[in-house]
């Protein structure tokens, strides 16, 4: 993020936390908005230091969340409704049908981070939808939860384009996640879960900013913004692939994250998608 983007992001936390606090109109010198109207300020960059032309996830972006006020519902219906006007990503704004927030209980202890809604999710506004969300709405409810009680999002909000296809869909890009993960972050730091579940290799990516596969971080937990983070397949790959021994695997990593909340588990729960 360069300065000015910095500083814009945090002017815009600024008003925001103003109209929260119910303030509406601001006194703004003439000379002030002159130079707003301007275009930005340009900063010679070193071709030494020049960015290169792959895109590489660095360290997250700061939050969006706005100083933490006496009601958590109000701080996050702000956020959602700033993200719902986002259009910092005009060919994602083109074609999306909804801004696909999150659902769930803004005070769980336990999230869920997917990679970007899909079509299901693009046309309902509701993040894990199709098929893949209705296995993990069956994985939630097997750990003895529900998707009331805890909190899902993703790391994009908007479905991402597919031009020229009439189905499917693409892998975020390196800048569409770092654009985007600052509404994320802020989700994060407003629910402040007790412990996070990454799924998929992009949600992995755009949290941590590992990449070379899910198979060496895949139920270990990391750390991410001082909250245990359990890494695990996608629900998608569970569709593609039925064996055992992989759905025991994502199995095992949710018994993990069960025993981190101190959620009892009995002994059905133990045995799940054991080979006979």
């Amino acid at each position: 993020m360069n300065d000015f983007q910095r500083v814009l992001d945090t002017t815009e936390r600024h008003l925001l936390t103003l109209r929260t606090a119910g303030v509406r109109f601001l006194s703004v010198q003439a000379e002030t908005m002159s130079q707003l109207s301007g275009p930005p300020p340009v900063r010679e960059i070193p071709t030494s230091l020049e960015t290169p032309a792959t895109v590489q996830i660095e360290s997250p972006p700061e939050s969006l969340s706005p100083p933490p006020s006496e009601n958590l519902a109000t701080d996050m219906a702000a956020l959602r409704e700033r993200a719902g006007a986002c259009l910092k990503c005009p060919h994602l704004v083109k074609s999306r049908k909804n801004v696909v927030f999150g659902v769930g209980d803004i005070h769980a202890q336990l999230m869920f981070v997917g990679e970007a809604p899909g079509a299901d999710e693009d046309a309902q506004g509701e993040p894990f939808v199709g098929a893949a969300g209705q296995l993990l709405t069956r994985i939630i409810k097997t750990m003895g939860l529900s998707r009331e009680t805890v909190y899902i999002a993703n790391i994009l909000k908007c479905r991402p384009d597919t031009p020229g296809q009439s189905s499917g869909n693409r892998k975020p890009t390196g800048d569409e996640m770092k654009t985007c993960l600052p509404y994320l972050l802020a989700q994060i730091d407003l629910i402040r879960p007790k412990v996070l579940v990454a799924l998929g290799v992009t949600a992995i990516e755009g949290l941590l900013g590992a990449g070379g596969g899910i198979g060496r971080l895949r139920g270990h937990f990391q750390t991410f913004r001082d909250i245990p983070l359990m890494p695990t397949f996608h629900p998608a790959y569970l569709l593609r692939n039925q064996a055992l021994t992989e759905k025991r695997k994502v199995w095992e990593d949710m018994l993990k994250v069960m025993e981190k909340l101190q959620m009892p588990i009995s002994e059905k729960q133990q045995g799940y998608f054991l080979q006979p």
